[in-house]
């Protein structure tokens, strides 16, 4: 998948969680939808991302800042685990 594409799904769910008035609970907002919703290609793609580019700027799309922090502080729980062969 595009990673401008997933940035601008994963921006949408910033925004969501946003709202929140803790900003902990919507980073745990975010993750939690990430983890649960997103297949583990679309996290993969994600995080391989975000390990070329740590600040989320994809020059014509960026990452919400709560996305960012989300996706960062949750790194582990967000990778998919491999499957066994």
């Amino acid at each position: 998948m595009e990673i401008g594409n997933l940035i601008r799904m994963a921006n949408r769910i910033g925004q969501f969680f946003e709202a929140m008035p803790d900003r902990q609970e919507a980073q745990e907002g975010v993750a939690n939808h990430i983890h649960k919703f997103w297949e583990p290609r679309m996290r993969n793609e994600l995080l391989g991302f975000l390990a070329r580019q740590p600040d989320g700027d994809a020059g014509h799309e960026h990452l919400h800042p709560l996305v960012l922090e989300a996706v960062t502080q949750n790194r582990q729980r967000l990778t998919p685990l491999a499957r066994a062969q």
